[in-house]
């Protein structure tokens, strides 16, 4: 054949498979808009796709997409002594931290989140949402949650007036959980509940309006439940917060609590609140 060789070109085959693959993708693009094409394929892969990271970006830049442009707004936290260096959570609910994340209903009335996380597994434990929490209502979460979950050992959080609460206070002494309050306007000494909240932020309330308090219930517990059992998470090697809670040891069962001593630890980690 007398052509020159520029006059030739490679036509690729296209797989069998891939129009359905496509068409996953932009369901799971859908359902998670904030989700990269990394994170995509973790998921297209525990749903049995035989596929690598380099197939699915190819497709993802073939579709056009990207994941929007992050307009997160930046909460800055005030609180005082013990922070997340100083004691590491080793096992699973060994601490749990707690905080506190706002947004409004679209009447313009507000809505009040608190989160509760076990730091070794990274599973949001609870995300409960009303309008005012007091440290009354967070004795009642904590109570609900032990009788499922066990005893942690600590609960770290901020300053906040609902979690230095003499009610609170007395409560975890009775049942001999420490606490650990972090230092004054550091945040990021509290930065497992801190890169939580920016994804619910980010992944949730951004995406969302609600009308009722009711509705945004819903809503954010369907994500919480979400992000638990189906989200993969980084800093877990690409498993769920579920699933690596699964290869856990069980926490201190709640009968421990009629036989425990109290635990003693260092004054200078865990900073006392005045009365």
């Amino acid at each position: 054949m007398d052509q020159s060789l520029s006059t030739q070109r490679y036509q690729p085959a296209t797989k069998e498979d891939e129009p359905s693959l496509i068409k996953r993708i932009l369901e799971l693009v859908s359902e998670f808009p904030r989700f990269g094409y990394r994170r995509i394929t973790r998921l297209l892969r525990s749903e049995g796709w035989k596929v690598n990271a380099k197939r699915v970006h190819r497709l993802w830049r073939q579709e056009g997409l990207k994941v929007p442009k992050k307009t997160a707004k930046r909460r800055r936290l005030g609180s005082a002594g013990g922070g997340i260096v100083r004691r590491k959570a080793e096992h699973k609910d060994h601490v749990w931290s707690v905080d506190f994340i706002f947004d409004r209903t679209t009447n313009g009335r507000s809505l009040k989140m608190l989160v509760v996380i076990d730091e070794f597994t990274r599973e949001c434990v609870a995300l409960e949402v009303g309008r005012k929490f007091t440290g009354d209502h967070l004795v009642e979460v904590l109570i609900d949650l032990i009788a499922i979950r066990g005893v942690p050992k600590f609960i770290r959080s901020d300053n906040g007036p609902e979690f230095i609460s003499r009610r609170v206070r007395d409560f975890l002494e009775s049942i001999d959980v420490g606490t650990s309050y972090i230092e004054p306007g550091s945040p990021w000494q509290n930065g497992f509940v801190e890169s939580f909240n920016s994804r619910v932020r980010d992944e949730c309330l951004n995406c969302e309006e609600f009308a009722t308090m009711q509705e945004a219930r819903f809503v954010i517990e369907n994500w919480r439940q979400t992000y638990n059992h189906r989200r993969p998470h980084g800093s877990l090697d690409g498993l769920t917060p579920a699933a690596f809670a699964t290869r856990c040891a069980a926490s201190t069962p709640v009968a421990a609590l009629l036989t425990s001593k109290r635990h003693t630890e260092p004054e200078s980690i865990t900073q006392p609140v005045p009365s």
